[in-house]
């Protein structure tokens, strides 16, 4: 992969590469990047991922090789503190606990010492979302040249870091926001780079299609009017109805969510016509201008008072935002792009494009004309990118048909190292019956195991329903359930990974009574749990996506009016990688040992499940319960018998049985 990574640098294009848990991506991509001396981007899903690259990998290459590189991360402006916005933090607070107070307090010892100004640094900071929010600042609500805190700006520091290294990490949120709005620092970086690393790749075209789309809601509709109406109490009080303006936006957001709540209680509504589903296009126009109508008085009255006052003027640039924003949905939408609505305790109006294909090509081509020495190399890496040999359903959803794909497999022995088990009971696929069965079986295999078990599951209600069933049939077992949202996500995953640490009482090695985390979305990938802590996963269902999505049902229309299947187009490699992804979470490192737990009978019993087994790593397969019991125990004892802490050495394979 090194090489293959090397060559593409040095020649320039595009590589596709998937590479295997435990080949060593990270290593097989920074190596060459730092010895080419080029200036480099590498984009990775997330921002914990951003910091792990930065701080913890990079640094260890970098002594490997021997000599020094300067290197920046760069976040969007919503990590970074903003001392404009803490100094007026305060005026928000009034109906803080005093937990919240204090938390509030250290916020503003830690702004005296602070160089970078990263929230992270402040982790209690950056997992309350209220308060983070108060003390960020937005694009909207920035103050740009006119804030009195500009020379102390954290978010135009790291763009100016940036600006300067040689090496830039960033996430794919920052680097596909910045195509829409160019305020983030990457559209700058773009032209003096030489090459573009884009990590777990495999979220690229989810998140693309995310920051391509537009979106309008009665929650900002509703923010923007106190806004308005705090200008009555601002330097500008008086100089216009401020009230009434704001009064007027209000009822025209209340309005047009109440012509929806007239036509049923549908969460998400499909939008291929000139309106809504169910609704009258005369009625849809109708809301839509009035809102219309609304921003712009407020936008005409904050225009002209704008020059005088700074405030006013960030008002009018806000105003003139969502009225383009809406003003997008007034009109036909265009034959590549989906539009749908949610309505629930707000409204909100979605356009995006089916793909991401089209703006990937016209990034890559415009990177190459931009470029006055040789093109632009483009790496595309992570563990899932495909199917198939051609890595199909990558390559066409981002648009790099033509270029050079490599897949690298996984150096660890699954047939020995991991075992597969599908469940086949009665109390297995039923719907009624299968979060019981589930949670049932977790129990069992869990209570041999001493904890050491993630359930995945593909929806929030089953989640929830097999952790309430876990924690009933655990009780008084002094097991610990965890689920997803009890705490932030690196919160559960130490407080897994402590709950099953061996300690010493007497002579010897204790452990305690161990520990389920059971999680749903974005536990299925990015979860590094290495060692004997995991040796469980259990998958409650096949992860197809629902196929009453806007975005799914629209793709899938698309295939069919094109003539092809969706199902075996779209349906079928979506869940396939989705299931390679939460199967990743087991086997870590060359010594690990777990089984793997489909509670789907699909998987074997349908004509489909050879294609996501063939997608599966090369586990060893349990054909029956007595065989899975029997695997845990063997588990079970060979952890003992390695004193009951650390990785496990690779037994024998008569010895899983």
């Amino acid at each position: 992969m090194a090489h293959a990574v090397a060559k593409v640098m040095q020649d320039g294009g595009v590589l596709a590469v998937e590479a295997g848990t435990g080949v060593g991506k990270t290593l097989a991509y920074l190596v060459p990047a730092l010895l080419s001396g080029e200036k480099i981007i590498i984009s990775t899903a997330t921002k914990t991922l951003q910091d792990q690259l930065f701080l913890r990998d990079l640094p260890k290459v970098v002594r490997a090789l021997g000599f020094s590189v300067r290197m920046a991360l760069l976040k969007g402006r919503s990590s970074y503190l903003c001392a404009q916005r803490l100094s007026t933090a305060h005026l928000a607070a009034y109906d803080f606990s005093a937990q919240d107070l204090h938390l509030l307090a250290s916020a503003r010892t830690w702004a005296q010492s602070t160089v970078e100004g990263d929230i992270t640094e402040l982790g209690a900071l950056q997992d309350h979302s209220t308060l983070a929010g108060l003390v960020t600042s937005t694009r909207e609500n920035c103050l740009g040249a006119s804030c009195p805190h500009i020379g102390n700006c954290h978010t135009l520091q790291a763009r100016q870091r940036a600006m300067q290294a040689e090496l830039v990490v960033v996430n794919h949120h920052l680097f596909f926001a910045d195509a829409g709005v160019r305020a983030s620092g990457v559209a700058e970086l773009l032209p003096s780079v030489r090459t573009v690393i884009l990590d777990e790749a495999h979220q690229l075209s989810d998140i693309g299609v995310q920051f391509l789309g537009r979106r309008w809601s009665t929650a900002q509709a509703r923010a923007l009017a106190q806004l308005v109406a705090a200008q009555n109490s601002g330097p500008a009080r008086g100089m216009a109805d401020w009230p009434g303006l704001a009064a007027d936006l209000a009822r025209a957001s209340n309005a047009v969510q109440g012509l929806l709540a007239t036509v049923g209680q549908e969460q998400r509504r499909s939008w291929m016509d000139a309106s809504p589903e169910m609704l009258a296009p005369a009625d849809w126009d109708a809301a839509i201008n009035h809102i219309l109508e609304s921003l712009d008085k407020a936008l005409q009255t904050s225009s002209s008072l704008g020059p005088a006052w700074p405030e006013v003027a960030t008002l009018a640039q806000r105003c003139q935002d969502m009225h383009d924003s809406l003003s997008l949905f007034a009109q036909t939408r265009p034959a590549d792009q989906l539009r749908w609505l949610e309505c629930g305790a707000e409204l909100s109006l979605h356009q995006a494009p089916l793909t991401i294909a089209a703006h990937m090509r016209a990034l890559l081509l415009s990177a190459d004309t931009q470029s006055m020495e040789r093109a632009t190399s483009w790496i595309f890496t992570s563990a899932t990118l495909g199917t198939d040999a051609q890595l199909s359903w990558f390559v066409n959803s981002c648009g790099l048909e033509g270029h050079t794909v490599l897949q690298v497999p996984s150096p660890f022995n699954y047939a020995e190292q991991a075992a597969l088990y599908v469940p086949v009971g009665k109390h297995l696929g039923a719907d009624q019956d299968h979060n019981a069965g589930v949670a049932a079986l977790v129990a069992r295999g869990a209570t041999i195991l001493g904890g050491r078990t993630m359930v995945l599951t593909t929806t929030l209600r089953a989640m929830r329903t097999i952790a309430q069933s876990l924690v009933t049939q655990l009780a008084g077992t002094g097991m610990e359930v965890l689920v997803q949202g009890q705490y932030a996500k690196r919160l559960l995953v130490e407080h897994f990974l402590r709950s099953h640490a061996a300690r010493s009482e007497g002579t010897g090695q204790v452990e305690g009574p161990g520990c389920i985390l059971v999680a749903t979305a974005s536990f299925w990938e990015g979860v590094d749990i290495a060692g004997d802590a995991l040796q469980m996963v259990v998958i409650d269902k096949l992860p197809f996506a629902p196929p009453d999505a806007p975005l799914v049902q629209a793709r899938a229309l698309a295939i069919a009016q094109a003539g092809g299947a969706p199902f075996k187009a779209l349906h079928l490699p979506q869940a396939a990688l989705a299931l390679k992804q939460g199967a990743g979470r087991l086997i870590r490192s060359e010594s690990d040992r777990g089984v793997l737990v489909v509670c789907d009978p699909r998987l074997v019993q349908k004509g489909y499940g050879k294609t996501l087994m063939a997608g599966l790593p090369p586990m060893r397969r349990l054909l029956d319960e007595q065989q899975w019991l029997e695997t845990l125990e063997g588990l079970r004892k060979e952890r003992h018998a390695d004193g009951g802490a650390g990785p496990m050495a690779p037994p024998s394979p008569t010895s899983w049985t």
